[in-house]
């Protein structure tokens, strides 16, 4: 969760580790702090609880002195409150070392009380203090900082990622990692570290990702990468496909308004290459073959939070194309009931960064229980990716704001895809169905730049509800896992409550909830299919319009059924029903953004919330 940089090189690293910081500062904002080294050894540090641009004020006023060795990380608190003194880094040795962590060290109060009875003492409430203390101990009996990086590593239990330097050896940044992400920047005459890409992507576009339980030692001139037992380990490396401008807001109020605008050219990119003469191309899946994805008898796919949506959407268009079982369940819940799997059962796991700890467990789970794996991430290099059998990129772009809109459709284009290519080599859709439903496919995203026309509507109605206190969400079908994103949406982003609801189950509880001028989402399927909840989803409406509810109906352009029962529709374009949910879920993104902001809410970097959960 949390973000960390390191660097060793030419440049004022102060500059580096500031610049990094401020593109991974979706990952933690808590706290944010630096460690810088000169080529003489003096070592500087400074922290500050609060945003980055406290840090940074800080170093305007008392400005670090310059060095070519650093390391800066920005917080989300675990252990202890978002303090000054529980920020990072950490010292050891008596202040000769500074280390970094992102991740939770789940021994360390064993750890700690070992410490202090050697008559060590601690200033913070953190378990990456102790891992600080610690390593300066193995310092002082090592004499070299990789020694005693390995001989600390092998104490520690939980998830991880370190980064730490020390005075004594100035120009060395020492690294490693376990169920925690870390990657590696390769430079001329200068290398770097960071939890993520973003971190140095605006120096080089050529990374390496760390293994699990590896140690990486980056100079100026090397990168050194062993395992936790010191045999030193190969790595390949691998292009960014992105630039640091697609991390910067480039004018935008907000990067969740860039991102919402950016949806259309997710779900492209996402299809590029993807879709020839009529036909589903994935080169990614060339190591399943037709036979072996015949033999499969069951999906199960495995996310957490909005991915987990996106599963539920595909699981609708997988089943009916495919003909196969699908079902989806939160990673976090996945392995501890002892699911039943075997060779048989393909595991579909969902996450944008590549990094969610209950997915990757999860993975690895699935793995061990003898399943076939495949995973849908949007993050080039990182471990559920690797962990897995293959993997299905999305092609979104970096996604910085905390809460996830183009990586969603984006998951969703990419799971319709997979359902596709399945369907095909199962043989349950004809050549002619399955051109039809890729050109309806591949017309999404000119229909989603249609819908963001309307996003001035949407925007009225959030400013017109600022002080609404609650907000219900229905929706059947496809419609349903839209309701669901939505309510989180508004959840993640201006703090009141929302639910989500299947509007079948109205009349099943859900309906003594509804008052007089609750506002309540509905997502009107469309009127002109065989087999149309349509009339369903009208009679709901009915219901709880009887009941004095304020409805807000989001139905495709034409729907007259609906006018006379909604107060307010927002209008989003012609779309078979399993291709709707990607237009839906637009304006529900839209008014959660911008009741946020008449809220006065931050919406890129809402309370308690981070980016990239990467612990448990």
């Amino acid at each position: 969760m949390c973000g960390i940089v390191g660097y060793v090189g030419e440049r004022n690293s102060l500059d580096v580790l500031m610049g990094g910081l401020r593109r991974l500062e979706y990952r933690g904002y808590d706290s944010a702090g630096v460690a810088v080294v000169d080529d003489d050894g003096a070592m500087e540090t400074a922290k500050r609880a609060g945003k980055l641009k406290v840090l940074a004020d800080e170093l305007e006023r008392n400005p670090l002195h310059h060095g070519g060795t650093g390391i800066g990380h920005t917080r989300w608190a675990t252990h202890g409150g978002p303090t000054d003194r529980n920020a990072h880094p950490h010292l050891g040795d008596e202040g000769r070392l500074a280390l970094i962590h992102n991740g939770i060290i789940e021994n360390f109060s064993e750890l700690k009380e070992e410490l202090l009875a050697e008559g060590h003492s601690f200033e913070s409430e953190t378990d990456t203090e102790v891992a600080a203390v610690l390593l300066g101990r193995e310092y002082r009996a090592a004499g070299d900082l990789r020694t005693a990086f390995r001989n600390t590593v092998s104490r520690l239990e939980g998830a991880f990622t370190l980064l730490a330097v020390h005075r004594s050896e100035p120009g060395v940044v020492v690294g490693a990692r376990r169920n925690s992400p870390l990657v590696i920047g390769l430079g001329e005459g200068e290398n770097f570290l960071g939890s993520d890409v973003a971190a140095f992507v605006e120096y080089t576009k050529s990374a390496v990702a760390v293994g699990q339980d590896q140690i990486v030692a980056i100079t100026a001139d090397e990168v050194v990468v062993t395992d936790f037992a010191g045999e030193p380990v190969e790595f390949e490396s691998f292009e960014v496909a992105w630039d640091a401008s697609a991390a910067e807001k480039g004018g935008w109020s907000s990067f969740m308004r860039k991102e919402v605008s950016e949806q259309p050219e997710a779900v492209a990119n996402t299809l590029r290459g993807r879709v020839v003469d009529g036909a589903v191309v994935i080169p990614e899946l060339e190591g399943f073959g037709d036979d072996e994805l015949r033999g499969i008898r069951r999906i199960t796919v495995i996310a957490c939070g909005t991915a987990s949506y996106a599963g539920m959407v595909a699981k609708y268009a997988i089943e009916q194309w495919a003909r196969i079982p699908v079902e989806v369940e939160l990673s976090h819940e996945f392995r501890y009931r002892e699911p039943v799997l075997d060779a048989d059962t393909l595991v579909v796991s969902i996450s944008q960064s590549g990094e969610t700890m209950d997915t990757l467990m999860a993975v690895k789970y699935a793995r061990e229980q003898g399943a076939r794996t495949i995973s849908i991430c949007n993050t080039q290099g990182a471990t559920i990716p690797r962990e897995s059998d293959a993997v299905v990129y999305t092609h979104a772009g970096p996604e910085v704001a905390v809460a996830s809109t183009k990586a969603f459709v984006a998951q969703i284009t990419a799971l319709y895809l997979f359902g596709l290519h399945l369907a095909r080599v199962r043989g349950t859709l004809g050549e002619a169905e399955l051109a039809a439903q890729l050109a309806e496919l591949t017309a999404v995203p000119e229909k989603i730049e249609q819908v963001l026309g309307e996003a001035g509507k949407v925007a009225q109605l959030a400013h017109w509800m600022a002080d609404t206190r609650s907000v219900l969400f229905l929706g059947r079908h496809v419609g349903y896992p839209i309701a669901l994103e939505g309510a989180l949406k508004l959840k993640e982003l201006a703090y009141i409550h929302a639910e989500g609801f299947a509007a079948g189950e109205l009349k099943h509880g859900p309906i003594a909830l509804i008052e007089p001028g609750l506002p309540v989402f509905v997502v009107v399927p469309s009127p002109r299919h065989d087999r149309s909840l349509h009339p369903k989803v009208v009679s709901n409406i009915q219901e709880i319009r009887a009941r004095g509810a304020r409805v807000i109906a989001i139905a495709e352009a034409g729907d007259a059924a609906v006018l006379p029962f909604a107060d307010e529709v927002v209008r989003i374009p012609l779309a078979s029903p399993l291709f709707e949910p990607l237009l839906a879920v637009v304006p529900l993104q839209i008014f959660a953004m911008e009741l946020s902001q008449a809220k006065g809410l931050d919406v890129d970097q809402p309370r308690n919330l981070a980016k990239s959960v990467t612990v448990e």
